[in-house]
């Protein structure tokens, strides 16, 4: 029997056993190798900080409203590659033994429709090589539209705030896009060292010195703001920080799943004073790509697994835990008490 991991309650998480269903036009049947856990959306599931904790999205008003479900069961989990062990009828392009990459919950035998509209993380083959690869298409997605939507010129200063996973490989992306310098923000030592292997020209610490992480970027940059943040570490401090980090009129794109209330947002300091431009990154729920129809989810994914499985995208160091998909539960406590005990866990299966 196969399962899959099942939040029943915040921080609870069960397995419960999936069904076994003949295919259906254009589905094929996938034997996990390995999905990788969410920092951001899924620990915020976990934990039940998301609004999905108590309230629902209207997908035609576009508008969050009280629910009466909130308490329901969910899946969590959105970067998995599997090996494909059974082909339904009607599907064409795939064989048994393809390596695909979906955005499916952590699980040990999903079932995908190949044709099936989705503007989430569409599935897509993978070379049969460096499988683990593979768990970063989503997250490189994500990275990837919130360089698009920064609208990055050639020569811009560019400061990342927060180097996880996300904050990595934008950083990265920034500099094939033509920005010089790129700065990086971040508390934690391992993650700022990482940063500047992978090419990054700064590393600051916010917490670091008497002055604010604006006073520190400006300074680093020559006495003037960077001309681009990008946001990704979901934090209202981080995000406070990026605002500060800009010159008049520049641009900060919020690319992380922010969570409550805002108290460490001062809207009234430097984005009052230096009117900068806010860009609210998201590629999903509905919100086409700011190009749209020239790129889509599709054309990011392939950009992006093109990008991995040709070494101009880094993401070996940013794996740094492997642990048994039976074992998932403790994997999640962990990442609850000490987010960065770990840039990135793979379940293994």
């Amino acid at each position: 029997m196969a399962t899959c991991l099942v939040l029943t309650a915040p921080r609870t998480l069960e397995f419960a056993v999936t069904e076994h269903r003949p295919l259906r036009d254009g589905e094929v049947r996938l034997r996990t190798l390995v999905s990788g856990i969410s920092h951001g959306t899924e620990l915020n599931l976990y934990r039940g900080t998301a609004p999905f904790a108590t309230r629902s999205f209207d997908p035609q008003l576009r508008v969050f409203v009280p629910s009466e479900e909130s308490s329901r069961t969910a899946k969590l989990g959105y970067d998995l590659v599997g090996e494909v062990v059974e082909v339904g009828p009607g599907v064409d392009g795939v064989a048994v033994g393809d390596i695909l990459h979906t955005g499916q919950a952590h699980q040990e035998e999903p079932i995908v429709a190949l044709d099936a509209h989705t503007d989430f993380y569409p599935p897509c083959k993978l070379p049969r090589t460096h499988v683990e690869r593979g768990l970063f298409v989503s997250l490189a997605s994500v990275a990837l539209q919130a360089v698009h939507d920064a609208r990055i010129k050639v020569g811009d200063a560019v400061v990342v705030s927060g180097a996880g996973v996300i904050g990595q490989l934008v950083a990265q992306l920034a500099r094939m896009n033509g920005a010089d310098p790129v700065a990086v923000v971040e508390p934690h030592a391992e993650r700022r060292n990482l940063a500047v292997r992978l090419g990054a020209a700064e590393a600051l610490d916010p917490t670091a010195g008497d002055q604010p992480i604006g006073y520190q970027v400006k300074k680093a940059l020559g006495n003037r703001g960077a001309d681009i943040a990008i946001e990704t570490s979901g934090t209202y401090p981080g995000l406070h920080g990026a605002i500060a980090s800009v010159g008049v009129g520049g641009t900060v794109v919020a690319a992380g799943f922010y969570q409550g209330g805002a108290a460490d947002l001062r809207l009234g300091e430097e984005w009052h004073h230096n009117r900068p431009n806010l860009v609210s990154s998201m590629g999903v729920w509905g919100c086409p790509h700011r190009d749209h129809p020239l790129w889509n989810r599709a054309r990011i994914a392939r950009t992006v697994v093109d990008l991995i499985y040709s070494d101009r995208l880094v993401v070996e160091p940013l794996l740094t835990d492997r642990v048994p998909f039976r074992q998932a539960p403790k994997a999640y406590e962990r990442l609850d008490n000490d987010p960065a005990s770990a840039l990135k866990i793979a379940l293994t299966y």
